[in-house]
């Protein structure tokens, strides 16, 4: 077996360069990681074979006809399931009891991050904080953004994922360490960096669970008929000394249902 190997680094010009690279080599079936490398690879291909990983709402965003029979030449795996954006809400009530006002931080050129917002929204109200959606396309709009959200008080940041807040997201913990902002991430990555504290899918799990698809269609069977899946497996973890930094007293129920504390 021979793999070829492109990282884009959350660069949209860098990935369809990189798209069309794979392609021209021909392979027996391609595995695109995250939400914006699928739509170049389906414009540079839609007979080679492709499975995802890490991908919120591939409907909405037109990679697959519907969940249960995709059609085309791509199937996958969805990190994200929209219900998960209130226990994103009650996390940081939970944590942060005083936070009356959450900004939501989201790439605005992902189709799917409407969706995810209008849960948020919904959401809201039943947890008594307000929502305030900070939607970005750079790492200068992510510092202006939160800069300037963070000048009320009892604020409190949601950070939902993308390739770009991926790529920012030292320079993310950073400013949410620096104006005091308690804040919930879409991955455990950044809460290893410093982050408060993350609930999602276990992204490492979605990747093993891609590598079933690839074999699958290796042995003959055709992305159309295999179905995108939702997560089976979640991780909530907690940096404790982020938690004293902030002066937030995490409830021991909280720590008690953590898959990983962070001392």
């Amino acid at each position: 077996m021979r793999i070829d190997t492109r990282w884009a680094g959350g660069d949209a010009e860098r990935v369809r360069t990189y798209a069309a690279e794979l392609v021209a080599l021909s392979p027996d079936v391609i595995l695109a990681a995250g939400g914006p490398s699928v739509g170049p690879l389906q414009q540079a291909t839609r007979a080679v074979p492709i499975v995802f990983a890490i991908v919120t709402d591939p409907v909405g965003a037109g990679y697959v006809e519907n969940l249960a029979r995709p059609g085309g030449n791509t199937t996958g795996f969805m990190n994200l399931e929209y219900g998960i954006s209130g226990k994103w809400l009650e996390l940081i009530k939970q944590i942060a009891p005083r936070v009356t006002r959450v900004a939501v931080l989201r790439d605005s050129a992902l189709a799917s991050g409407i969706g995810q917002l209008g849960a948020l929204q919904g959401a809201a109200p039943s947890v008594g904080v307000e929502v305030t959606p900070l939607g970005v396309r750079g790492t200068g709009e992510i510092e202006r953004g939160i800069t300037e959200f963070a000048r009320g008080s009892n604020d409190g940041l949601i950070v939902t994922g993308s390739a770009l807040a991926f790529v920012n997201r030292d320079l993310i913990v950073a400013l949410a360490a620096r104006h005091k902002l308690p804040a919930v991430y879409w991955d455990r990555t950044p809460v290893t960096g410093g982050g408060l504290i993350s609930y999602g899918a276990d992204l490492v799990d979605q990747c093993r669970r891609a590598a079933a698809y690839v074999d699958r269609i290796l042995k003959g069977e055709k992305p159309s008929d295999l179905p995108v899946q939702a997560p089976t497996k979640y991780e909530l973890v907690i940096n404790l000394k982020t938690a004293r930094a902030l002066g937030l007293e995490v409830p021991p129920i909280l720590l008690a249902r953590a898959d990983e504390v962070i001392e």
